[in-house]
């Protein structure tokens, strides 16, 4: 078992940039490869983690990703997010050892009667996994079925994760800093992540509230999901970031 990389450690001295590895290709060979080259340009790039996510492609091609990552694992976090499972997630993330997991949703997108059941599975989990959980709360493409108000669910969510991970309604699309506010009114000092639609002409005023940004669209050529990792931008972007200051509470 590898060491793992605190991908929050370093909030109190400063914010956090993660990008996404969305695994585009035709086959395997393609998806490897992209892999490796997306991945150098989020290392060259400075970077604190990469997550690798089934977002073109399956739950197969998430297991051939982190096959090629480990091995390479160490300037970064390396962390996981299984679209559409938690518990494999969850599984993966625990066969592969990797330093965190993302999870779309951890309260809220299940019907009232079945949040004991979906509390019980976070219970083992958060025994038998030692990397960090970043857990989306009213996260984009996610059902809102909670009968509670949001400051309820996000109190919920700090047991079940380590970060609370934010954003407006779809892939690419800036999240909001009324949405942003009120998430950290809710959490209090709690880490907070947002993770869609950052660019470094909005990424201050998100960043005035919360400690961290998950980026995928603006990192790539086209600016889009479906463009590849482009190392001018993730420079731009970290450097933006960079130059934020840290407030202590």
């Amino acid at each position: 078992m590898a060491d793992h990389i605190d991908i929050l450690a370093c909030l109190k001295e400063k914010k956090t940039v993660m990008g996404m590895l969305h695994l585009k290709g035709e086959n395997d060979h393609e998806i490897a490869e992209r892999v490796k080259r997306e991945y150098d340009a989020y290392v060259t790039g400075g970077v604190d983690g990469v997550v690798v996510e089934n977002y073109f492609n399956t739950y197969d091609s998430i297991r051939l990703a982190l096959d090629c990552l480990v091995p390479l694992r160490g300037p970064v976090a390396l962390g996981v997010n299984c679209l559409r499972s938690e518990s494999m997630g969850l599984e993966i993330a625990l066969e592969f050892d990797t330093d965190f997991v993302q999870l779309d949703s951890v309260v809220g997108h299940v019907e009232p009667r079945d949040e004991p059941t979906l509390s019980a599975f976070f219970n083992l989990w958060r025994e038998r996994y030692s990397g960090r959980v970043l857990g989306g709360v009213r996260f984009k493409k996610q059902p809102v079925l909670s009968d509670k108000p949001l400051s309820e669910d996000l109190t919920v969510a700090t047991g079940r994760c380590d970060a609370v991970c934010v954003t407006q309604d779809r892939t690419g699309q800036e999240t909001s800093v009324e949405k942003i506010r009120e998430f950290r009114k809710g959490l209090g000092s709690f880490p907070l992540l947002v993770s869609a639609g950052v660019t470094p002409e909005n990424v201050a005023r998100g960043l005035t509230y919360a400690d961290g940004v998950i980026a995928g669209s603006y990192f790539k050529d086209t600016y889009e999901a479906g463009g590849e990792v482009c190392l001018a931008h993730v420079r731009k972007l970290v450097d933006a970031v960079a130059r934020i200051e840290v407030r202590s509470s």
